[in-house]
């Protein structure tokens, strides 16, 4: 699929929930947010329509996300269907991590593929202010599972405020090098201001070179973080909601005012 500004959209990021087990203060207020619900959210075999179709159309590279995506029962599951689609060349998944220890050997089995980690802090006190709780031993534990099961490459995804030269972020960079993974600094984003900027490490954020959709969980799909245009695969069927979210796909990214970044999956 090719957009009207030449790019080759190959991406396909698919939220399996907007339900989350932490509360960082970067995404949602501490006493959550109104959420889906449950006869809203797509089943996996709506999901595995949509990437099919998807796939079909020219997608290679598909993401789990949430949310968190590990919450959701039976992600194993989608993930073998998912695995199964002929012409996916990339099967990945962002997470938290807080659950990935116990899940990292299923998802493996099932064929994910790879897996982006969150890890905003090392300091244990810094990481539970963060996110309102958690426990970043998990999240490491997280880390040792998915690095035994064969996830790999293994990539952290660490919030900045401003810069990766702030001391969470310096810490989560030595430990990254400790354990030879690449690490992602993402400065804070907010969806309504329009305030976004490039990925240090990746290119997320580089309008000019976006090749991705996003699938919500209540099946939208959006051609664009930054932007209100949502096309309902229910209302519309699959194709031609992809069709449709690629031809309208903006130039650049703006602002989001009927969307929240945990629903929409970053």
């Amino acid at each position: 699929m090719i957009d009207r500004f030449g790019r080759t959209i190959d991406y396909l990021r698919v939220s399996v929930t907007d339900r989350c087990n932490l509360r960082c203060h970067y995404c949602m207020p501490a006493e959550g947010v109104p959420l889906v619900s449950h006869n809203e959210v797509l089943s996996f075999e709506e999901i595995d329509e949509v990437v099919r179709a998807a796939v079909s159309m020219g997608v290679r590279k598909v993401r789990l996300t949430g949310g968190e995506p590990l919450v959701r029962r039976g992600v194993v599951d989608l993930v073998g269907m998912l695995a199964r689609i002929e012409g996916i060349g990339d099967l990945a998944m962002s997470t938290n991590g807080v659950l990935l220890g116990g899940l990292a050997a299923g998802l493996k089995a099932a064929g994910l593929m790879r897996v982006n980690v969150s890890l905003d802090a090392i300091d244990p006190e810094r990481y539970a202010r963060i996110t309102r709780g958690g426990d970043v031993r998990d999240v490491r534990a997280g880390i040792e599972a998915a690095a035994a099961a064969g996830l790999a490459p293994i990539k952290l995804n660490c919030v900045v405020s401003a810069s990766s030269d702030e001391p969470d972020a310096r810490d989560v960079a030595r430990f990254g090098a400790s354990k030879h993974l690449e690490v992602r600094f993402i400065r804070m984003m907010d969806l309504a201001e329009g305030t976004f900027s490039v990925v240090e490490g990746g290119t997320g954020g580089n309008c000019g070179l976006c090749n991705r959709l996003r699938l919500t969980s209540d099946g939208s799909v959006r051609p664009c973080l930054f932007s209100d245009l949502r096309f309902g695969v229910r209302e519309l069927g699959a194709r031609e909601a992809l069709r449709r979210a690629v031809a309208e796909k903006p130039p650049t990214g703006t602002s989001c005012t009927e969307g929240l970044m945990h629903g929409i999956g970053g």
